[in-house]
């Protein structure tokens, strides 16, 4: 629900750090065609055959999200 959420606009992001191929599959597809960005953690796009963190966001904020993702994973390196 919360993929269909930032394709309608209800919400801007959504993250989860591990589903199953088939809890995300079908959202990756509503984030394109809706025009937003998905990525995994270490920013590359899902692969739909294992599982795997998914971020998503609205498109208009994704290079923001990635900012953020990268100062938490430095500082905590």
């Amino acid at each position: 629900m919360d993929i269909a959420y930032i394709a309608c606009g209800r919400i801007d992001l959504f993250f989860e750090m591990c589903l199953q191929p088939w809890n995300y599959a079908a959202g990756l597809i509503i984030f394109a065609e809706a025009g937003g960005k998905t990525m995994d953690w270490q920013g590359k796009s899902p692969k739909v055959v294992c599982p795997s963190s998914i971020i998503g966001s609205n498109g208009a904020i994704h290079e923001q999200v990635l900012e953020i993702i990268h100062k938490l994973a430095k500082n905590n390196a």
